[in-house]
C-alpha cells in the first residue's frame, strides 16, 4: 500500500477522479492560447465566469506571463484586475516583468509596474534585462 500523500508522489498516483478531464484541460488551452494571442475580450468572457485568473500551464507560464511576453498590454491589465500575480515567476525564475523587457514591450512594462511588479525579482529581472539589453527608455519606467 503506498501514500499518495508522502513526498514525492506523483500526479499518476493520484485517483483518476483527481486528473483533469479532457474538457478542463481544452479550457485551460483556450485560456492559454487567448492570453498568449492578446483575445481580451474571450479572456474577459471567461474570468468573469470565474476562470482562474492564475492559471498556468505545464512550464508555470501564468495567463500574465503569457499576455505579457507577447505584447498585450490590455490583456495583462484585464488578467491582474482578476488576482493574477504580477510578480508570479515561471518555473525558471522568470517574471512577467522580466518578459516584457527581454521582448520590448514599454507599454506592458507599464501595465506591470503600475500593478506593483517588482524589477528586481526572478532571474534574470527585469531591471538586469534592461541593462544588459541596453533599454536605457525601459529602465527609466522601471524607477
Amino acid at each position: 500500500m503506498t501514500d499518495s500523500t508522502a513526498p514525492g508522489a506523483g500526479a499518476s498516483e493520484q485517483p483518476a477522479s483527481q486528473q483533469p478531464d479532457e474538457e478542463t484541460l481544452e479550457l485551460a488551452r483556450t485560456l492559454l492560447d487567448a492570453a498568449r494571442k492578446g483575445d481580451t475580450e474571450l479572456l474577459r468572457s471567461y474570468l468573469n465566469a470565474g476562470a482562474p485568473a492564475t492559471l498556468t500551464n505545464h512550464a508555470g507560464d501564468s495567463l500574465v506571463m503569457l499576455a505579457a511576453y507577447h505584447g498585450h498590454a490590455e490583456t495583462v491589465q484585464l488578467i491582474l484586475h482578476h488576482g493574477a500575480d504580477a510578480n508570479a515567476a515561471n518555473d525558471k525564475g522568470q517574471t512577467p516583468l522580466a518578459g516584457a523587457v527581454f521582448k520590448g514591450y514599454p507599454d506592458v512594462v507599464r501595465a506591470l509596474v503600475d500593478a506593483g511588479a517588482d524589477p528586481d525579482a526572478g532571474s534574470p529581472s527585469a531591471r538586469d534585462a534592461a541593462r544588459m539589453f541596453a533599454r536605457d527608455d525601459i529602465l527609466e519606467l522601471l524607477g
